[in-house]
């Protein structure tokens, strides 16, 4: 991306931006982290199974009718808690490590994440980009993350070393603040089911191949209904099952990865 254009693009979204939302973390000093650490997705699920879990299985040792029901029911529950901790605190990363390398980067991309929350896709994507660029965008909602903040993603980048590739900026996906053709790959994943509605899901999809550029990447991994339907709305793209390291809680869960490319 010529940089006078990349500069007109953070011009744009500063005065975009309340003055106050954009001081409050941009001159916020970084959390002080010697790795980086990408939280939980949606906290509160895996709290809630795990503590239904652990409710039946006390139940069942001090209640002799439906005994073995109860113990079956909470070991269930305990074993997809520890199935979803996983998958958000190691599967996903593994998933996205692979996924990244099928890509076949070169380096020297401009990369656009959807949702990014702490970072755990951009900066293994920055790490892929010595001369590139990985420009994340959010909300910064905390309830979909723990700890979902920018300064914090920035901080992960600088604990992995990236930090002069990456960039972060507060902006809703279904109206991207950038020119049409100005990334090589655009990634999201598990962001865009977050949009209430059909209609602005379908908008953040067109959003992302807008400012794709004509031969560039679309990945987006979510939940397989979501997935098939971003496909539907374009009309073209595969769709590929990420197996059971990005299951959460178990395969009623599972996570499908959309790739398309924008034709040129």
């Amino acid at each position: 991306m010529p940089k006078n254009m990349s500069k007109n693009m953070s011009k744009n979204m500063s005065k975009n931006m309340p003055k106050n939302m954009s001081k409050s973390w941009k001159d916020a000093p970084l959390p002080d982290v010697q790795w980086p650490r990408y939280g939980v997705d949606a906290p509160a699920f895996p709290a809630l199974l795990g503590a239904a879990g652990a409710a039946c299985c006390l139940a069942a040792g001090r209640w002799r009718p439906g005994r073995k029901a109860l113990a079956t029911a909470g070991t269930a529950l305990i074993a997809q808690t520890g199935i979803y901790l996983h998958t958000t605190l190691h599967g996903k990363l593994r998933v996205w490590r692979r996924e990244l390398d099928r890509a076949a980067l070169k380096g020297d991309e401009q990369l656009l994440d959807l949702g990014c929350g702490r970072g755990a896709v951009l900066i293994e994507a920055a790490g892929r980009l010595p001369t590139g660029r990985a420009v994340g965008v959010d909300l910064w909602s905390g309830k979909d993350q723990s700890g979902n903040r920018p300064e914090v993603t920035l901080a992960n980048a600088a604990a992995a070393g990236v930090a002069d590739r990456v960039e972060v900026q507060t902006a809703d996906m279904t109206e991207l603040p950038f020119a049409d053709g100005s990334f090589d790959v655009v990634t999201s994943a598990l962001a865009i089911h977050n949009i209430p509605s059909r209609e602005r899901r379908c908008r953040a999809v067109d959003e992302a191949m807008r400012v794709l550029r004509p031969g560039g990447q679309l990945l987006v991994a979510d939940f397989w209904p979501m997935a098939r339907q971003y496909a539907d709305h374009l009309g073209h793209g595969t769709l590929r099952g990420l197996g059971p390291a990005y299951w959460y809680g178990g395969p009623w869960l599972g996570v499908t990865l959309l790739h398309a490319v924008k034709e040129r």
